[in-house]
């Protein structure tokens, strides 16, 4: 029995050191108006799916985040409100030049930190280290695609177009202030599939990680500090109540941006005092099919179909959730 249990529990002096982790991690720091300031107030311990052995007991906390309130959460919203300063100010008054400079930066500083955010992917979420390692490196190839995608919509906007007569230049402009939230399953990719977005365009942004998986966007408040201008980039954490519904029912949110349920989409949105005003980027629930066909190679689609419904648990916003099978 000692030794089963050795086996499912690793003692932490006998971890390797691709997956040993500086325990615990308490993060008090959280950056608004670009300064990474102390938090003194309570805090969320983060509890681990695994569980280690340290001094012949088990344990699974790995660290603790803020619990911040609503004072805190509003400074945040302000700092980002200053900052865009109705479309004049420095961030979003930058050439797209600059601003693409600003994200190189920090896709360099970012990888500099890839060893610790892929260790807290694995032990905040229980992703393996081959996912672990995989999500931070699409990441990174996503922010250099984006940089590349807006190079193609500013060169397509150099260009007048003609409709009915009428001849236009068409340009994007930023929109104000974005909440940005994402979910637990892909707590950093999905995250920055709408911070990305949303910044290099000219917003400015407050976001909040999912409450599972907090701890592994820490080691990159330095690099967003130190890549962009005071107040483009805002962190909160803690409880939604508590500090997403005072920023959504003040009214100063333009854009929301929201990757999880439809529920709780829908309780974002009623918070806001002019919903016809707010702009949403929304990602909710999923339910992929897989359309298995007469001619199928069974082996082959088992495989896949088994991979794509339980790989991480399905718990995926790509996982197979309903399979049609031909008769």
């Amino acid at each position: 029995m000692k030794e089963q249990i050795e086996r499912i529990f690793p003692d932490k002096l006998k971890l390797h050191e691709n997956i040993n982790l500086p325990f615990p991690i308490k993060q008090t720091k959280y950056l608004i108006n670009g300064e990474l300031l102390e938090w003194v107030g309570p805090t969320e311990e983060v509890f681990s799916p695994i569980y280690i052995e340290d001094n012949e007991s088990l344990k699974n906390v790995i660290g603790s985040y803020p619990l911040m309130d609503k004072e805190t959460s509003l400074k945040a919203l302000e700092a980002a409100k200053n900052a865009y300063n109705n479309g004049q100010g420095d961030w979003p008054s930058m050439t797209l030049k600059q601003r693409i400079e600003c994200f190189k930066n920090f896709t360099l500083l970012m990888k500099e930190q890839r060893n610790i955010v892929v260790k807290l992917l694995m032990w905040e979420i229980g992703k393996s280290l081959k996912d672990s390692e995989k999500e931070f490196d699409r990441t990174v190839d996503y922010i250099n695609d984006t940089i590349e995608a807006l190079k193609d919509l500013d060169r397509d906007a150099s260009r007048p177009v003609i409709k009915q007569g009428i001849i236009a230049q068409i340009r994007r402009a930023p929109l104000g202030v974005v909440l940005c939230m994402g979910p637990f399953n892909y707590p950093l990719n999905e995250t920055c599939t709408t911070l990305i977005p949303a910044l290099i365009m000219g917003n400015t942004v407050v976001f909040k990680p999912p409450k599972l998986g907090v701890l592994l966007h820490s080691p990159l408040l330095k690099a967003f500090r130190d890549s962009f201008p005071k107040g483009v980039v805002n962190t909160i954490y803690g409880e939604g109540q508590k500090v997403v519904a005072p920023i959504m029912e003040s009214g100063e949110v333009n854009v929301l941006a929201f990757i999880g349920s439809c529920k709780v989409a829908d309780i974002l949105k009623r918070q806001h005092p002019q919903p016809h005003k707010l702009k949403s980027v929304l990602g909710l629930e999923a339910k992929n099919p897989a359309i298995i066909l007469e001619d199928c190679d069974l082996d082959i689609t088992v495989k896949e179909c088994i991979t794509g419904s339980l790989s991480f648990n399905g718990q995926r916003c790509t996982a197979l959730k309903i399979i049609f099978i031909h008769e």
